[in-house]
């Protein structure tokens, strides 16, 4: 277990640093952002949702709601494509991945770092339990490898007949096996780089003629060992 090693103290600092920082700056944003969600639709301004932290311990991850207030009655936990339980403000959120910004308060209580494998649902840490036994010896992330590989997660599950079968046995696979990556190769400067690559790439995917690549693009190595 690497992120970085000496107990982790370098990381979780710059995490605390960087955090509060990005929360400074972007207050106006979240203001109007919770204004727009709670105007727009009913129900909460925030989704709440229990994710496995490090070492198996459970936490609520946040994000700005995205969805109608009854969505968990109206269909599964996958989301995919046009979701019609998806609201005008969220559609603008989830394509922009606004609606992860409250994750940083999630860093600050020690639940996530802003780099890290992607936190789960217990329903499928539980079916690849051996690889979350490696996986949740380090915090979460706000984003990670797999973050930029499968930044339009939604329209790839929409083209699957089975989207369900599509994220547990082809997805989900890749995703950990990103995961099992990351933890070997952490460092200051990858954690640097993909914090830094994280809004170009999502930026980027909105300009025309803009080339996608790998997220281990040059990030000085491109051989993956299987999850």
């Amino acid at each position: 277990m690497n992120p970085w090693r000496n107990g982790g103290l370098l990381k979780r600092a710059l995490d605390l640093t960087v955090a509060l920082v990005l929360l400074t700056l972007s207050s106006p944003l979240l203001v109007l952002i919770a204004l727009l969600v709670k105007l727009t639709s009913r129900g909460p301004v925030l989704f709440l949702q229990q994710r496995a932290g490090r070492c198996f311990r459970p936490f609520f991850i946040y994000k700005f709601r995205t969805m109608v207030h009854d969505a968990p009655h109206k269909g599964g936990q996958i989301t995919v494509g046009n979701d019609p339980r998806i609201t005008p403000v969220g559609k603008i959120l989830r394509t922009t991945k606004l609606d992860e910004l409250p994750q940083l308060f999630n860093v600050l209580l020690g639940d996530m770092s802003l780099v890290g494998p992607r936190p789960e649902v217990w329903k499928y840490v539980e079916l690849y339990r051996a690889d979350y036994e490696t996986i949740l010896q380090v915090r979460p992330g706000v984003t990670d490898l797999a973050s930029l590989e499968y930044r339009d997660e939604a329209a790839l599950l929409a083209r699957a007949s089975n989207p369900e079968e599509e994220y547990r046995l082809r997805v989900l696979p890749r995703k950990i096996q990103l995961a099992k990556e990351y933890i070997r190769r952490a460092s200051f400067w990858l954690d640097l780089s993909i914090m830094v690559r994280t809004p170009w790439i999502l930026l980027g995917d909105h300009l025309p003629l803009r080339k996608r690549t790998s997220p281990l693009h040059n990030l000085g190595e491109t051989d993956h060992h299987g999850a």
